[in-house]
């Protein structure tokens, strides 16, 4: 059994705070239920993009779905075993012929982009797109860094109380 440690990701989440926990689950979940197939990669390649790589390797495009539905990213595989019409005789079949289902928690404001299937590597790009409300918003205080430089104000000097 395979353990692997997310803790690095946590500091390079920026604004996924949930998504770390949700890999490190689904992940932990999956070596406890013995679901390891297909095997992925998550990258972050910038503070806003994400890519997924799955390793689906004897797959054709018609022949995986991918669907997101209220935040769960789901990839699904469906493949009927081509060998059961094969006439050879094996002596080991170790090559899956399997369907799959993975499902992947989407942090807020995160969409997939784009998914292209290569040489038996499904590779999902995701990018996450805050909203202009929700962004962090410079507030200037009025005062604290303009200093007096003796300038007129409303046209009239600067009338000194002590000179009154």
């Amino acid at each position: 059994m395979r353990t692997y440690d997310f803790s690095p990701l946590y500091r390079s989440f920026v604004g996924f705070d949930r998504m770390a926990n949700m890999i490190d689950n689904a992940a932990s979940h999956a070596a406890k239920s013995g679901s390891t197939y297909p095997p992925y990669n998550v990258a972050q390649l910038s503070e806003d993009s994400y890519r997924i790589e799955l390793a689906v390797a004897g797959f054709t495009a018609e022949e995986i779905e991918i669907e997101t539905h209220e935040g769960v990213l789901n990839i699904t595989g469906h493949q009927t075993p081509k060998a059961e019409n094969d006439e050879a005789e094996y002596l080991h079949r170790g090559i899956a012929e399997r369907g799959f289902e993975r499902r992947f928690q989407l942090a807020d404001h995160v969409r997939v982009a784009s998914a292209d299937l290569s040489n038996g590597l499904l590779v999902l790009h995701l990018v996450r797109e805050v909203p202009e409300a929700l962004r962090p918003q410079k507030i200037a205080i009025n005062g604290a860094s303009q200093k007096s430089d003796g300038k007129l104000i409303a046209g009239k000097p600067r009338k000194s109380k002590k000179a009154a």
